[in-house]
């Protein structure tokens, strides 16, 4: 009897091991549905174009399915909110800034999420550099012209912004810390009304993304003193960076990184991470983020979650500084 279970046993047990191939494919692959990708911001600007395109070129290397939502307001929050509190699956992806994911935190008392702990980073996407920028009749032909001008007229020089908390404002107000003058800001609701009056001499400088922005410069309707990115554009070659025109170490620039939910499992962040970082080969793409002035980043999640970290600290550390508020 005692043999006979034995027996029966071991042919259990062998049964249980030879299926085992049968039950790892019997459990639910991922992705099994199509996974959201959410966009903190107004269909049409800078980051919903790059965002619809990395997805389509995600979606035809993996056959994965992606829906892309925009779920703009409060400087991001709102969509990145979202991604914060959303089941930790690997089915909600966000595209996270330098706004909402660094500046916004050191200067908004109450964030909807914590911006450190909230989010499980995937990869970086891309960067774009702010171009500083001027109206064609302006007098100030270079930087240098700019700063003096800028020091002999404390506060008289105004700076246009596309919003208060910006990338363009904020390095604007880094520009004038390192090089020791005071201007006023005047605010505007969004880049467009911003640059419309610049161009009419409504204010001074403006510092804004090349997307849009170049072709004005090759027309001569505006004048490109410097731009805020460690190397100079391949668009503009003849541009000097903020660095070369008197600010060592001097870099200022709008990133974009995709992110899940916190809590993601690492086998389904890692796959998400090949998907970004393979399409971000795609010459397509490639050209698509050159046209604008972007710089296509990827490399592991690791990467980008100490780059995130480093931005939140650079920026907390300039806000404190400044004492900047609203």
């Amino acid at each position: 009897m005692n043999s006979l279970v034995r027996v029966l046993t071991i042919t259990g047990l062998a049964a249980w091991f030879m299926a085992g191939p049968a039950r790892a494919t019997a459990q639910p692959a991922w992705p099994e549905h199509a996974i959201r990708l959410i966009v903190p911001y107004t269909p049409g600007g800078g980051t919903d174009v790059v965002t619809r395109n990395l997805a389509d070129k995600m979606a035809r290397d993996t056959h994965w399915t992606f829906v892309v939502e925009n779920k703009p307001g409060a400087g991001g929050n709102i969509g990145m909110d979202n991604v914060a509190k959303a089941k930790p699956d690997g089915y909600t992806l966000g595209m996270g800034q330098t706004s909402n994911l660094a500046i916004n935190p050191a200067i908004m008392p109450a964030m909807p999420f914590n911006a450190s702990k909230d989010f499980a980073p995937i990869a970086l996407v891309a960067e774009v550099p702010m171009l500083l920028i001027v109206r064609a009749e302006s007098p100030y032909q270079t930087m240098a012209d700019l700063m003096a001008a800028a020091r002999q007229d404390a506060g008289g020089l105004r700076q246009g912004v596309a919003g208060l908390g910006t990338v363009g404002h904020l390095a604007g107000e880094m520009l004038a810390q390192r090089a020791g003058y005071k201007i006023l800001i005047v605010p505007y609701k969004g880049a467009s009304p911003a640059l419309t009056d610049l161009m009419g001499g409504q204010t001074d400088f403006m510092l804004a993304t090349p997307q849009g922005i170049v072709s004005l410069i090759h027309t001569g309707k505006l004048r490109a003193l410097a731009v805020t990115s460690s190397q100079r554009l391949a668009s503009l070659p003849n541009v000097p960076t903020v660095a070369e025109s008197g600010f060592p170490g001097f870099a200022a620039v709008d990133w974009k990184v995709a992110v899940t939910t916190a809590g993601t499992p690492p086998e389904v962040v890692e796959r998400l991470n090949v998907a970004v970082n393979n399409a971000l080969k795609n010459p397509v793409l490639l050209a698509q983020l050159a046209a604008e002035g972007s710089t296509p980043l990827g490399g592991s999640a690791a990467k980008a979650a100490q780059y995130i970290l480093s931005e939140q600290q650079q920026w907390a550390k300039l806000i404190q500084e400044t004492g900047i508020s609203f």
